[in-house]
């Protein structure tokens, strides 16, 4: 049999900036060793003085480095720590009207320096993740994520492991750090004040007390990975704008085969390999232009009219 155990303490006030969340939370529970403890972010950041004056509106330019995607009022953004979130995880519940709280700073940095103290505390080797709330693509309805990871094995790879039929996994590669702020959230509520959680049963992922792992950043897939990087009609128009601030959303440069089929799709005509690695086309350059930009390659047309699709230099 295999148990785990989920605890969210009662009795936590309000935090302000400057409090101890180490000593909070070993007033309320006894840890143990592998121990998963997880906080919240909103007490994080109020704790490191990220509640400041403002709305929303008017603070996510400074925590967005690009929209993604916008649906009325709602914008959803990459944020500077690499997070895809609503309006950058900005957050005005649970806080005096006229303030909002930001996510704090580093928040793997945050989970390092709450782990090391509570080591200090307890002499206990725990891992400590903080956790924000985002919601899915493709889904209804909001669920609890790691935004920061210390002591933790965030990611549980199974390649190369065999299933019970004898068949190789290649990229199974559960986000265990997520699936444990989910199970926290489930006990913590949102209502219910009580920003801490603590994970038992799972002391295989909790790293020895020297190693604070990779941290949530991990987790984060790079621009050049990011299959959705933009919302659909977001990428409609970036394409037709061109503009290389905004490439990265389209992620890493496509090969030659799914380019050519792209010309082909929209023109009707099949683009003619060069040598090198581009692709000739005759159809107009107005077309091929918005092509070649969301694929990553580069346009050049000759004094004829002939378009020359170049893949990106090196």
């Amino acid at each position: 049999m295999t148990r785990l155990e989920v605890l969210a303490p009662d009795g936590v006030g309000e935090v302000a900036v400057g409090d101890d969340l180490a000593a909070l939370l070993t007033g309320l529970v006894a840890l143990a060793d592998g121990d998963v403890v997880l906080v919240t972010s909103k007490v994080v950041a109020k704790a490191e003085g990220r509640v400041v004056a403002g709305t929303r509106e008017q603070l996510l330019a400074g925590e967005t480095v690009r929209v993604v995607a916008r649906r009325g009022p709602t914008t959803i953004v990459r944020t500077r720590h690499g997070l895809t979130m609503a309006a950058a995880g900005i957050d005005a519940s649970n806080v005096e009207p006229g303030h909002v709280v930001l996510l704090p700073v580093d928040p793997d940095a945050s989970a390092r320096r709450l782990r090391a103290r509570l080591t200090g505390l307890t002499g206990r080797t725990v891992a400590v993740v903080v956790t924000d709330t985002a919601g899915r693509a493709w889904r209804h309805g909001q669920t609890d994520l790691a935004v920061g990871a210390a002591g933790l094995r965030v990611l549980d790879d199974h390649a190369g492991r065999l299933d019970s039929h004898g068949t190789e996994l290649a990229v199974t590669a559960p986000a265990v750090a997520d699936e444990l702020a989910g199970a926290a959230e489930l006990v913590q509520g949102k209502l219910g004040r009580r920003p801490f959680a603590v994970v038992r049963g799972r002391a295989d992922l909790v790293l020895p007390a020297a190693d604070d792992g990779p941290g949530a950043v991990a987790l984060v897939r790079a621009d050049h990975e990011d299959m959705f990087g933009m919302g659909t009609r977001e990428a409609v128009v970036s394409a037709l704008r061109g503009d290389p601030a905004e490439a990265a959303g389209f992620g890493a440069p496509a090969g030659r085969d799914d380019v050519a089929a792209a010309v082909s799709a929209v023109t009707g005509q099949p683009a003619r390999p060069l040598p090198g690695g581009g692709l000739e086309s005759d159809a107009a350059a107005s077309v091929l232009r918005p092509l070649a930009y969301a694929h990553g390659w580069r346009i050049d047309v000759n004094r004829d009219g002939v378009a020359r699709l170049l893949p990106p230099t090196p």
